[in-house]
């Protein structure tokens, strides 16, 4: 098990905007939505590139490179070329700091 990351202070990550941070040697992508806070791995898995550079439409992130569509609340992909889904990672506020844990291993 992983321990909680200190991702950034909960008023300083503008709504639609994300942060990238290395949790245990994973780029995971935090993403703020409608004032709530998201995590995803930061990798398309159509073809294993970074994602957070893409355009967040709704809570839609398309991919930069071929256009791919993923919820950023569940990681489900929506429009090809990607087929699997992408890893989510639970998140939560503590003493005002936005923090993220991988639970793959649990």
């Amino acid at each position: 098990m992983s321990d909680w990351v200190d991702v950034v202070n909960e008023d300083e990550l503008e709504n639609g905007k994300n942060v990238v941070v290395d949790v245990d040697g994973t780029d995971v992508a935090v993403f703020k939505i409608d004032g709530s806070f998201y995590a995803i791995e930061d990798v398309c898995t159509h073809d294993g590139a970074e994602i957070a550079s893409g355009v967040l439409e709704g809570d839609e992130i398309i991919c930069p490179r071929h256009g791919a569509r993923f919820c950023v609340k569940t990681g489900e992909v929506k429009a090809p070329p990607a087929y699997e889904d992408i890893d989510c990672f639970p998140v939560r506020i503590e003493n005002g700091k936005v923090q993220v844990r991988d639970n793959r291993w649990d």
